[in-house]
């Protein structure tokens, strides 16, 4: 690669290598005090969480063979249970109301349902509050399941409510006209309702009948029900207020350090000189140019996702219609929200997918290996048959279309995971040979590293992503309700929270680096910064989820105290973000070529603030348990959900795709207004629906929780009142703004670079003769003296020919 020097600059003496580097092999860059701490975190995170899966099978709440009343009567049995959470499942119920508080907001949440409506039922039959109270909670709250026969024995009264709930059940999930957001007639075979209502029975026994030799119910005593005197526990109270000391001296430790040791090393004075390249001078390799499509695809499939989220939220406003249109006949509730949800997924993957192929050649320094644009283009056309299978799938399944298969090509029902079970291993297929990709183009770069090295962390994230995915295949619609929650949640947290963070760091990085802002071995810091930070508090807390599905105190005291850890790297990355953003701003003066990337740049910093705010502000004010208890699935869930999803996941899907259009694109064709337009539209369009209606909203319903029941701040007839309906309306400006403004814009200019695709195209396999990006300049004196030593080996390997990928190489 060829090197420019200033005039006069100094040329560092050669460094010896690390010992036992062996030859033509750069060595570790970082120390390896990281490595090794990285490593015990996660493996300590890890040993920890597999002993809280085994917990989770000990501990779950036991499904009884039969249950009966203790006058013999037969109600239901546990194939009944098992057959109604297929029921359940099948018919997407879980996007439409929650069982454990887990699911969507619409309907009522099942468990808290049913357990309102039977304990009403009973104390009626005792003679009303007064008189009946008492019975009415022992009924409940004693446990007389026999672990020997497998019985569960309920009072006469229990079973009368049982037969009063299942028809109930049948009236609403029967309802020939619907307006209850399912379609009319969602469940029409009695048998489907009988074996439904027992699971919501079932689930509702659960709730509250008394562990063995506790106090508190299998789930913690959830929901807040006083009809038995369900209220929250001393786990609950307890390890809500130990977190809260935990994050503060979490913090207070933390920020203690940096201050003090500057480990990150980006407080003092750089003294390089960034010269930019033009766009239009950057040769293009063929999988580089293939990725157009993929920023094309991400777009119209964003726009999708936008318009089903408009017509799901508009159910909270007006349950009757569409604007006259009888939406629900053809697009219910539970379809459009899981249309939503599993796109959100897949258009922020595709951008995921694409960023990965078009940085793969700058990391190997310019090389591609033949035919890895086919590769390319194979696995998108791989990925629009698994997104449109699956929506396809979604429907007919819900629909009963399906038949014996509807798991397996339909919808397995759960929540972010509701793709069916074929199309859930294809995915998983799909981001495993985009792995495959990335190892073709980087596997030269990769020989000459060190495992501990920048190229070698961007290629081990990438492979996280299918690796931990795959873990949502041990949740299926025949499982235990809590055993699947607790693998689906390792997707929806694991996953998402923190190996999409992961990979996040790794390729905001590493682009960092391709643009000479910061130099490799601070990056490096950061990316293992990012791995002990968030494998600290992530892994476990992951467990913040499962506070009331039915998992025993354990999960519930380590998840809180850990959940609460997660948001020290969010304060301390968020006030350090300034710092790294402004080095670039700093050292653009010398350059004849703005510098090509601002809103690229914009975006990123947009990820900041949201990964503060909607994951961090938002996240921690409803993961305390005591706030959770009464929270889980309302309004303020939705609100952390799309503030952190949208605002730190999309916009960072945008923000790589800004990037990347920069050379996609020719410069003459380029707009900076359709970018600032999207950019600003986007984040005042989430902003609007955040605080105009999401964070109200669901404070209001917490209130109304707190005062009323759950299961009344849960209810249809309080999500219609005056008050909520005037919240949801509120929000459509700013969704007009997201759409009108942010999504059409990025579709558009997406719809350029497939267009005008860049036709300077490096051949595969070609010498790096063309600069990428930037040149690296340092100024004389001052670089000589303030590089430190790892810096001094990497400039010395890339004057020799060994270049590092990394700033401290002239030409970028």
């Amino acid at each position: 690669m060829v090197v420019s020097e200033a005039p006069g600059a100094a040329v560092p003496e050669p460094a010896p290598p690390p010992t036992g580097t062996p030859a033509g092999k750069r060595g570790r860059m970082i120390g390896r005090g990281w490595v090794q701490a990285a490593i015990l975190v996660t493996l300590v995170g890890f040993f920890v969480l597999g002993f809280l899966a085994i917990r989770t099978y000990q501990a779950q709440p036991p499904i009884p063979e039969k249950v009966t009343t203790s006058d013999g009567q037969l109600l239901f049995t546990g194939e009944d249970i098992r057959q109604g959470q297929e029921v359940f499942l099948r018919n997407g119920l879980m996007q439409y109301g929650s069982i454990f508080g887990h699911g969507a907001y619409l309907g009522p949440d099942f468990t808290a349902d049913y357990l309102h409506r039977a304990a009403t039922s009973v104390q009626e039959q005792y003679g009303g509050a007064e008189a009946g109270h008492a019975r009415t909670v022992e009924d409940f709250r004693v446990n007389r399941y026999d672990e020997k026969t497998g019985t569960l024995v309920w009072s006469p009264a229990q079973g009368k409510a049982f037969t009063e709930l299942t028809g109930h059940y049948a009236a609403t999930l029967n309802s020939p006209d619907g307006k209850n957001g399912l379609r009319p007639n969602a469940i029409t075979d009695p048998a489907e309702i009988h074996d439904l209502t027992a699971y919501f029975g079932w689930t509702a026994w659960a709730a509250a009948a008394e562990r063995p030799d506790k106090t508190y119910s299998y789930t913690n005593n959830w929901p807040s029900e006083p009809l038995v005197d369900n209220a929250p526990t001393g786990h609950t109270v307890t390890w809500s207020v130990l977190s809260l000391i935990f994050l503060l001296v979490g913090a207070g430790a933390l920020f203690a350090a940096f201050g003090r040791w500057n480990f990150l090393g980006w407080h003092n004075r750089d003294h390089r000189e960034l010269r930019f390249h033009a766009p239009r001078t950057v040769l293009l390799t063929p999988a580089q140019r293939a990725t157009a499509w993929f920023f094309f695809i991400m777009a119209g499939l964003f726009l999708v996702q936008t318009l089903l989220g408009s017509a799901t939220q508009h159910y909270r406003a007006d349950l009757e219609s569409f604007f006259g249109l009888p939406l629900d006949h053809w697009l219910p509730y539970n379809l459009t929200r899981t249309w939503h949800v599993q796109l959100s997924i897949f258009w922020v993957v595709t951008s995921f997918l694409a960023i990965g192929i078009f940085l793969a050649p700058l990391i190997a320094r310019g090389w591609e290996p033949k035919r890895q644009a086919l590769l390319t283009r194979l696995l998108l056309g791989a990925l629009v048959v698994v997104v449109v299978g699956s929506l396809i799938g979604e429907m007919a399944g819900m629909r009963g279309w399906l038949g014996p298969l509807w798991a397996q090509l339909g919808n397995q029902g759960f929540e972010y995971l509701d793709l069916g079970r074929i199309w859930q291993v294809l995915l998983t297929a799909g981001m495993g040979i985009w792995a495959f990709i990335l190892f073709r183009g980087l596997r030269r770069r990769l020989r000459t590293e060190h495992v501990a090295n920048m190229p070698w962390l961007f290629f081990l994230a990438a492979l996280a992503l299918p690796a931990f995915y795959a873990v949502g295949l041990l949740a299926s619609p025949d499982s235990h309700f809590t055993a699947a929650d607790f693998w689906r949640f390792i997707v929806v947290h694991l996953w998402v929270e923190d190996f999409l963070e992961l990979f996040t760091t790794a390729t905001v990085a590493y682009l960092f680096v391709l643009l000479g802002v910061v130099r490799e071995r601070v990056a490096l810091s950061v990316i293992f910064l990012d791995i002990v930070l968030y494998s600290a508090g992530g892994v476990i807390g992951t467990m913040h989820h499962l506070y009331f599905s039915g998992e025993p105190a354990e999960h519930l005291a380590l998840g809180a105290t850990f959940s609460a850890l997660e948001v020290v790297p969010l304060l301390f990355l968020t006030v350090e973000a300034w710092s790294f953003l402004q080095l670039g701003a700093r050292r653009q003066s010398a350059s004849s070529t703005p510098f090509p990337h601002r809103w690229a740049v914009m975006f990123l910093a947009a990820v900041g603030f949201w990964n503060f705010l909607g994951a961090g502000v938002f996240g921690f004010l409803i993961n305390l348990p005591i706030v959770s208890y009464y929270e889980i699935g309302t309004g303020l869930t939705a609100n952390h959900a799309h503030a952190a999803m949208m605002g730190v996941y999309g916009m960072l899907a945008v923000g790589f795709a800004m990037f990347a259009l920069r050379y996609l694109i020719p410069e003459e064709r380029w707009s900076d207004r359709l970018a600032s337009i999207s950019f600003w539209s986007l984040n005042l369009g989430l902003a609007w629906m955040s605080f105009a209606t999401l964070l109200p909203a669901g404070a209001l319903q917490l209130y109304r929780v707190v005062d009323a029941g759950y299961a009344d701040g849960r209810s249809l007839g309080y999500l219609q009142g005056g008050t909520n309906m005037f919240l949801e309306w509120l929000r459509l400006p700013g969704d007009v703004v997201f759409m009108v403004g942010g999504v059409l814009p990025l579709l558009w200019m997406t719809y350029l670079g497939i267009r005008y695709r860049s036709k300077r195209t490096r051949a595969p396999e070609a010498p790096a003769e063309t600069l990428l990006f930037t040149e690296v300049v340092p100024d004389s004196d001052d670089d000589a003296t303030n590089t430190d030593a790892a810096d001094l080996v990497v400039g010395v390997a890339d004057k020799l020919g060994g270049g590092s990928g990394g700033p401290a190489e002239a030409p970028r």
